[in-house]
């Protein structure tokens, strides 16, 4: 997952940001599904965070090193006055 905190007011852009890009997900050995969830609003930002599942680590790790990586990640600062700061990586495994 990726924690993203949105400027108040950006909402609906970052939404659609999301909603337009093209992922290229589709294909990649190991990818499973994507989500992008809304958490709790503050007085100061608007919580998300992008959620994708795969078969394993080893996939997620080949997909940050592919070139489908870099070609949806290669405008992602056009859009930085949605966010207040870098987006938060967090990951985990499934245990149970």
């Amino acid at each position: 997952m990726n924690r993203f905190k949105i400027v108040l007011g950006k909402e609906m852009e970052f939404e659609k940001v999301w909603r337009e890009r093209d992922t290229h997900l589709d294909g990649i050995k190991g990818f499973k599904e994507f989500h992008l969830v809304k958490g709790e609003k503050n007085e100061q930002f608007s919580l998300y965070a992008s959620h994708t599942i795969w078969n394993s680590r080893d996939d997620f790790i080949n997909w940050t090193k592919s070139e489908a990586f870099r070609l949806v990640h290669k405008n992602a600062g056009k859009h930085k006055d949605l966010y207040l700061g870098a987006p938060q990586f967090e990951g985990f495994e499934t245990v149970l």
